[in-house]
């Protein structure tokens, strides 16, 4: 996959986790990458983890649910490399733990206004930007959880499937401009926030990890493998899915 050599990708919520993986592995393989997040202090970490493995980073401060935020992240994007070619709209909460009829008003617009309106910015911004290149690629973050039901996180299902909506609707509006826009779906990933579940939980460790077929949780650098083929030329026919990496959990 070294086609990413002088590529610029941005990658949302790039602090820790999922994000963090990807930053690095497309660093790695020679892109130029922009460090977005809403903490300074987990985004340029990400970015030195990036230049001491012999990459090149960027921070950039964004807050997705704000409208500035987002606009001035890609125009600072524009004016250090003058183009962008991936974006990584990664940036998601996951806040909510009872049955829907419990649920609190303020909650639902919250996980609604990061998982569904962050992402909708950041491609309204990115967009315009994307189509000034031969091709381009967009990847958004959603879950199993958009594939299906979540019992408990009913306000978070609804908004991965609101993403892959919004991603299958602008792969096809945007197909044969050059643009491909495809959405990643991870089952549980070993990151800070399945263990702060465990932390509080420790005892459905293992039901989790029995969750998946193969029996075990994923690691950040899986999804992020899958990201880097989504927006590798050896995906060139492939836009407007919506790709598991759930270890078989969406088989069952």
């Amino acid at each position: 996959m070294n086609n990413f050599i002088g590529k610029v990708v941005l990658i949302t919520g790039a602090g820790n986790g999922i994000g963090r993986a990807t930053a690095l592995a497309f660093a790695q393989q020679g892109a130029n990458v922009v460090v977005a997040d809403i903490s300074q202090a987990d985004g340029e970490e990400t970015v030195s983890i990036v230049k001491q493995a012999g990459g090149i980073a960027r921070f950039i401060f964004c807050d997705v649910t704000k409208n500035e935020d987002v606009k001035a992240m890609v125009e600072a994007t524009l004016y250090a490399y003058g183009k962008l070619d991936i974006a990584f709209n990664n940036a998601g909460i996951e806040i909510e733990q009872c049955k829907l009829a419990d649920g609190d008003e303020a909650i639902y617009d919250k996980i609604m206004d990061v998982n569904v309106k962050g992402v909708w910015r950041c491609m309204k911004y990115q967009i315009p930007a994307m189509l000034k290149q031969a091709s381009s690629s967009i990847v958004n973050t959603a879950s199993i959880a958009g594939l299906g039901a979540a019992p408990k996180m009913s306000v978070y299902s609804a908004s991965k499937h609101a993403v892959i909506g919004l991603t299958k609707s602008a792969a096809v509006e945007y197909g044969k401009k050059g643009l491909r826009v495809n959405a990643v779906c991870p089952g549980v990933i070993n990151t800070k926030m399945y263990t702060r579940a465990i932390h509080i939980e420790p005892q459905k460790e293992q039901f989790i990890k029995n969750l998946h077929p193969v029996g075990r949780i994923g690691q950040p650098e899986e999804v992020a493998a899958a990201v880097l083929y989504l927006c590798s030329d050896l995906a060139g026919f492939t836009t407007g899915i919506a790709l598991p990496i759930d270890g078989g959990s969406n088989a069952i």
